[in-house]
């Protein structure tokens, strides 16, 4: 009777960390979820408006820059705890076994975002042309021929705003296509 009683108490305790742990799991992906949207609304805003589909707005800019730079780098890589990775969640298990892929795509991440930040604190009043991508100026840092620079990349701080913003959308898109699935 007392070996029944046990056996019980400790499948209720078993049961109630595997829910809290459940529960706890859930509270990070959802919160991994919401900051990713930020983090796209951000972009949108400012891709907006060097498109010309948004009006420039310099205190706008200067925010959406701001919340990609808080969410970014080292923020980044610790909403992506082992036990929240695969499903239900997009975030696929291969980011344990490329950790230090992931975390330098993260991180390089948050440099450029640093950066951007850094060029959105000090925004004129309207897009200038010195905050624009010019002729040339590849996404990965290269030739439009495809030739990379060999083993140094440009110094952010010496790449226009909207460029900036391209290489971090790069860097999305190369994390996205290896570490996010999408789940049915």
């Amino acid at each position: 009777m007392k070996w029944a009683a046990a056996a019980m108490l400790s499948l209720a305790c078993a049961s109630a960390v595997v829910a809290a742990t459940h529960t706890g799991r859930d509270a990070i992906v959802k919160a991994r979820q919401s900051s990713m949207k930020e983090m796209a609304a951000a972009a949108k805003t400012i891709a907006g408006m060097f498109d010309g589909n948004q009006a420039y707005d310099a205190a706008a800019f200067k925010a959406a820059a701001e919340t990609i730079r808080v969410r970014a780098g080292p923020a980044l890589i610790a909403e992506f705890p082992s036990a929240t990775l695969g499903a239900p969640s997009d975030a696929k298990l291969e980011i344990d076994q490329a950790r230090p892929e992931f975390e330098a795509l993260a991180r390089h991440m948050g440099t450029l975002a640093s950066t951007l930040a850094a060029k959105a604190e000090r925004a004129p009043p309207g897009i200038t042309d010195d905050m624009r991508m010019g002729p040339g100026l590849a996404m990965g840092g290269g030739s439009l021929l495809g030739k990379r620079p060999a083993a140094a990349e440009a110094d952010p701080a010496k790449l226009p705003a909207e460029h900036l913003l391209h290489l971090i959308l790069q860097d999305c898109s190369d994390c996205h296509s290896k570490f996010r699935q999408k789940v049915q």
